[in-house]
């Protein structure tokens, strides 16, 4: 039974549609990279390196929120619009798409991560492509626990964006996504980075050649996402079934 039921997965994770899911991914994350990677390269080309003003959050906080919000609405329709391995692993631990799916989304990311970090080291010569690194007073513990809470965030945001419950028009579930990733990069940017993206850091590593402290972008966020999946589907949201029992009760009380 178990095989049979992995084989199913499998073959629905390389069908057409599935393969236009992660083409979809593949695009919107390429973009958000570019732009989330390019705005610090970006802003320090604009402060003369300097890495310590406002300036170096506050234009890596904007270009974060206005990309994410444009990458996950030009794929909400066809893959979900995930742009990150921590929403796909929250969305797999609550069981909405299946693990073979999930990898393929994971390879999706990470390929396109690292192609858009590789455009960033190639056009952009005279600087190096940026990576995520843990301030001095922070601990790889402290800095994993504080990707994680965003991620926790990010996630939940994302769940509730994608909940057809709540009736919310298409574009506005990805602006409050963006919101809420611009607010967190703000929040955590000068401390670990405000990653909340494996992908992200991971491809920027990749082309930097350095992957120190890369665990802290990955621990913190999966768990992080996985817990939000868990909260927001068993804890938070009444299921189906128990409203429609709820509201026959009500109507009989009302009778």
């Amino acid at each position: 039974m178990i095989p049979t039921t992995f084989s199913s997965k499998f073959q629905g994770a390389v069908s057409m549609n599935a393969l236009r899911c992660y083409v979809s991914e593949f695009i919107s994350t390429f973009f958000f990279v570019l732009a989330a990677v390019g705005s610090v390269m970006a802003s320090r080309k604009l402060t003369a390196g300097d890495v310590t003003g406002p300036f170096s959050v506050l234009l890596p906080a904007i270009a974060n929120a206005f990309a994410l919000s444009s990458s996950v609405y030009i794929s909400w329709n066809v893959s979900g619009g995930h742009v990150n391995p921590a929403v796909t692993f929250g969305m797999a631990v609550a069981g909405r798409i299946s693990v073979p799916t999930a990898m393929f989304y994971w390879t999706s990311q990470m390929i396109a991560s690292v192609m858009a970090c590789l455009v960033l080291k190639v056009t952009v010569v005279e600087q190096h492509v940026p990576i995520y690194k843990i301030a001095g007073e922070m601990t790889g513990f402290g800095a994993s626990v504080l990707e994680g809470v965003l991620a926790f965030v990010l996630v939940y945001t994302v769940f509730t964006a994608n909940d057809p419950r709540l009736g919310l028009p298409l574009a506005v579930g990805p602006i409050f996504i963006g919101f809420v990733a611009g607010a967190n990069v703000l929040a955590a940017g000068p401390f670990s980075g405000g990653a909340m993206n494996p992908a992200c850091a991971f491809g920027s590593a990749m082309i930097y050649g350095s992957f120190k402290n890369q665990a802290v972008y990955w621990v913190g966020p999966l768990l992080g996402g996985a817990t939000a999946a868990l909260v927001y589907d068993n804890m938070v949201v009444v299921p189906a079934a128990e409203d429609d029992r709820g509201s026959s009760t009500g109507d009989a009380t009302g009778v």
